[in-house]
Order: structure tokens, then C-alpha cells, then sequence
């Protein structure tokens, strides 16, 4: 088994950070919501798709 060697070395991935975010808020809206299931509307809320579709797309993609 090998083990990451001590000292700064960790190696950030940003997109699975992002994802483990959303993740998170997902679960907080969950739990705080007075329904057995979110919504589809409040769940892309949550996520900030109508944000996401505003956005002008990026250059290069």
C-alpha cells in the first residue's frame, strides 16, 4: 500500500471540490426542506442552474 508522503505535496482536484459543494448544499437543503423530496426547481436552486444558463460560455470549449 503506498501512502502519500507528509509535507504539502496533496494534489488539489477543483472539480471534484466544486462537486463535493454542491453536494454538500444539496444534503443542507434536504434536510432543511418541509417535504419528503426537494423539487426539481429547488434542487437546480440549489445547484444555480438558472445562474449557470446566464452565463455566457466560456472561450475555447
Amino acid at each position: 500500500m503506498r501512502v502519500a508522503p507528509v509535507g504539502g505535496t496533496a494534489v488539489q482536484d477543483h472539480v471534484a471540490l466544486a462537486e463535493i459543494e454542491l453536494c454538500g448544499e444539496l444534503m443542507i437543503a434536504a434536510s432543511a426542506a418541509g417535504e419528503d423530496r426537494l423539487s426539481l426547481e429547488s434542487i437546480d436552486e440549489v445547484l444555480r442552474v438558472a445562474e449557470e444558463k446566464a452565463r455566457p460560455p466560456a472561450e475555447g470549449r
